[in-house]
């Protein structure tokens, strides 16, 4: 009974996990995530991240994006992965509009976070308003929040 009850505890909290980490919306195309903020009023996070190589980046993945604090905290922005992986392959768009944005952006170093308020101006060309930008941030998930709420709450 006692082997019983483990596994059925154990298969909740297993099944738990991976139903709240579904609920996560990483966007790839930034054009689609931009007119989704446009039309819910929402702030873009841009993740700039070396998936498969950069130790820092899978740090931060694990100690905070992987958490109900940030998942729950993420529901009020539209995230967006940049993705500059070595050896997962990736579309040739998708590169290309990495590469643009990573030097409009000027990033340097990985992981880096930039939080902007995307804006369609009349002649159709997209605008991006920075509110700020980090990094890994030591603590945990919530000391990472605590600093990406000091940007996103920003006005512009």
């Amino acid at each position: 009974m006692k082997r019983i009850l483990l596994t059925l505890v154990l298969g909740v909290l297993i099944s738990a996990n991976s139903f709240s980490q579904e609920k996560l919306t990483w966007h790839t195309d930034v054009n689609s995530a931009f007119e989704i903020a446009i039309k819910e009023n929402k702030k873009v996070m841009l993740f700039f991240t070396g998936s498969d190589w950069c130790g820092w980046c899978i740090k931060l993945q694990n100690e905070v994006f992987k958490t109900p604090d940030f998942e729950k905290w993420s529901n009020d922005v539209v995230l967006v992965e940049l993705d500059f992986p070595r050896r997962t392959a990736q579309d040739e768009a998708i590169k290309m509009q990495n590469r643009q944005l990573q030097s409009i952006f000027k990033v340097r170093g990985y992981p880096s976070v930039h939080f902007v308020v995307p804006e369609k101006m009349p002649d159709g060309k997209m605008n991006l308003n920075s509110l700020g930008k980090t990094g890994y941030v030591r603590g945990g998930a919530s000391k990472w929040l605590e600093v990406a709420n000091t940007i996103v709450n920003k006005t512009i």
